[in-house]
């Protein structure tokens, strides 16, 4: 009895003490992870900040208005994206965006420019000099109808999204005919290197007299609706490739290979 009384007793220290290693261990840990944690962040700030300002010389260097662009980059754990000059994904938006064609201004409330595979070295960022590459960067955007609206310049035309399809609406008036009618067109959208092609057809107008002058009017008017959108230089050297009608403008798609996001 005396023997296992004194065992018992040797061993609870032992127990003590190897919960407490087990509990610090535990507070390293979190505290390490803490670091680690903010150290990702502040690399993530740097590298956002840097990137930024190198985005928004090439920008300005390219004529493009815009607000500051914003800049983010994907991808944890980032300090090591930043060791390697390496970046899986960096997201640029830009606002406000503003060109002028033929002084006649386009608007893009908002692009948004997703950059993969981007080398930047940490020297680069620290001293502004060398090249911050991406192997693809994909755009999207949005022009507004009231830019497409003020190029086609048809008093009264409202443009709208209906199904997929790109609707225009506006009122005619067949001479000889003491009335006003609406009329409603279609178009068909595509894309001709920077320029978007808006085709319209098949355009009906109800009550409208089956007579060959007030079919002439629709006709005409088709015509003056249908129209090329030449789409301001895009920012990184980006190329259309395709265009939708959606409820709050025409979403452009554009894309490049190989790009320098600074000048």
């Amino acid at each position: 009895m005396t023997t296992t009384y004194y065992a018992d007793e040797e061993t609870r220290p032992r127990k003590r003490r190897g919960r407490r290693a087990l509990i610090t261990l535990l507070v390293l840990l979190i505290v390490l992870a803490g670091v680690l944690v903010a150290a990702d962040r502040v690399a993530a700030n740097f590298a956002e900040k840097k990137i930024a300002e190198q985005v928004s010389q090439e920008v300005a260097a390219q004529n493009v208005q815009s607000a500051p662009p914003e800049v983010s980059v994907g991808g944890f754990p980032f300090l090591t994206q930043v060791l390697r000059g390496n970046y899986e994904e960096i997201t640029i938006v830009m606002r406000d965006v503003k060109g002028d064609v033929n002084g006649d201004a386009v608007n893009l409330p908002q692009l948004n420019v997703v950059a993969h595979d981007v080398a930047a070295s940490i020297d680069t960022l620290r001293s502004g000099q060398g090249d911050v590459t991406a192997k693809t960067v994909d755009g999207t955007g949005t022009i507004t109808y009231d830019s497409v609206t003020a190029l086609i310049n048809r008093e009264g035309l409202k443009l709208s999204e209906r199904e997929g399809k790109l609707v225009a609406t506006a009122p005619i008036v067949v001479p000889g005919i003491n009335q006003q009618f609406t009329v409603t067109g279609s178009a068909d959208l595509s894309v001709q290197g920077r320029r978007i092609q808006i085709k319209f057809a098949d355009a009906t107008a109800e009550g409208l007299p089956a007579v060959p002058l007030a079919q002439q009017v629709v006709s005409n008017f088709i015509r003056q609706i249908s129209i090329n959108v030449d789409v301001p230089a895009l920012p990184f050297n980006m190329e259309l490739k395709q265009v939708d009608a959606k409820p709050d403008g025409l979403a452009v798609t554009a894309t490049a290979k190989d790009v320098p996001l600074n000048s």
